[in-house]
């Protein structure tokens, strides 16, 4: 999804998290991206939510200094969007000319997107034959309100950045965390994101975005789970989810009981997904399950999935399509779960 589009070179990503702000500049040559800046910096999570003017000058005070310390020098910049601020639907729709698909799906986009369509920024990509009518097109369609983006966009603007390209989260982390030859893969990939308020689900086949769902529970869930059900403040719960999971053993499996309840919505909504995306696409199997976020973290949470829904899971890598230094890969790998979207913008090919 472009809001903008640019047709420039040299630019950076950046996320701006519930909980951080991250900025990523790689260097493309010969197809091959390298790794040249990175910095990150925590953030109040009710300032990074708030849509006050003064709370979204801080937010783009701490934006710029950031910038500073990474010593970034350009001002072009592609920005990721929440999920929970974007609409993103798979439609199928009848073969035509682009000029007639684009007045259809216009139409049917006036039903389907939660804001008035005079009041969004829309975008949209034919993906692919629909699985279910073929005489039709799948199209993966994306809005996002005017106001937010009009917003966002004063706020960098006014610290002096030219934006090139607002995209979805979503859609940025999936670029990071599949591997360059997804794109010719008949299998599908599921990327669960667990962040510190929602859970991104995205099912892919062939690289392109067929299913994408956010769910409102996330680590924050999952700590509040273990302070209410052991009695103990937020420091000590984050320590025990971080430090024993969901191990059946650990403390006599404690900390699992104390946070099932949580983890159980959050399976329940994978198991959603896939009983949808098997019900469309019968003939596309789900290969693996590719975790990142928070709860990539928490002990033996993948190996729970994986005994769960029978599938092949793995712990995201965001930087497994760039190159950097040998000597930098504990430290790039050790903050890898929290950098797929900043990762992925700052992968983006401009036309």
């Amino acid at each position: 999804m472009n809001i903008l589009r640019g047709g420039v070179q040299e630019f950076f990503g950046l996320d701006i998290g519930t909980t951080a702000l991250r900025v990523v500049e790689l260097r493309s040559n010969a197809g091959v991206s390298s790794l040249l800046r990175y910095a990150y910096v925590p953030i109040d999570n009710k300032l990074a939510l708030s849509d006050a003017p003064g709370d979204q000058q801080k937010v783009a005070q701490a934006i710029q200094q950031l910038i500073a310390d990474a010593k970034i020098t350009t001002k072009n910049v592609a920005v990721g969007l929440p999920s929970q601020r974007v609409f993103t639907a798979v439609v199928d729709i009848e073969r035509l000319s682009n000029d007639e698909l684009a007045k259809t799906i216009k139409f049917q986009a006036d039903s389907l997107i939660p804001t008035p369509l005079d009041e969004s920024k829309m975008d949209w990509s034919m993906i692919g034959d629909s699985p279910v009518d073929k005489t039709k097109v799948e199209v993966l369609l994306s809005s996002v309100a005017n106001e937010f983006v009009e917003k966002r966009l004063d706020m960098l603007e006014s610290i002096g950045l030219n934006v090139i390209a607002f995209e979805p989260d979503t859609f940025a982390i999936t670029r990071a965390l599949l591997a360059k030859d997804a794109a010719i893969s008949t299998g599908a990939t599921m990327v669960l994101d667990v962040g510190h308020k929602a859970t991104d689900i995205i099912i892919n086949i062939n690289g392109a975005p067929r299913l994408t769902r956010s769910i409102p529970t996330g680590s924050e869930a999952i700590i509040r789970s273990a302070m209410q059900n052991l009695n103990i403040d937020e420091a000590q719960a984050q320590q025990f989810v971080m430090k024993f999971g969901v191990s059946k053993e650990k403390l006599e499996g404690q900390i699992l009981r104390a946070i099932s309840a949580t983890i159980d919505i959050l399976t329940s909504e994978i198991e959603k997904s896939l009983k949808f995306f098997q019900t469309r696409y019968p003939s596309n199997k789900l290969d693996q399950i590719i975790v990142t976020g928070g709860a990539s973290v928490i002990p033996e949470f993948p190996l729970f999935l994986a005994n769960k829904f029978g599938i092949n899971v793995e712990i995201g890598n965001a930087w497994r399509n760039v190159a950097y230094p040998r000597d930098r890969q504990n430290e790039l790998l050790a903050i890898s779960n929290q950098f797929g979207a900043a990762v992925g913008l700052a992968e983006r090919v401009e036309s």
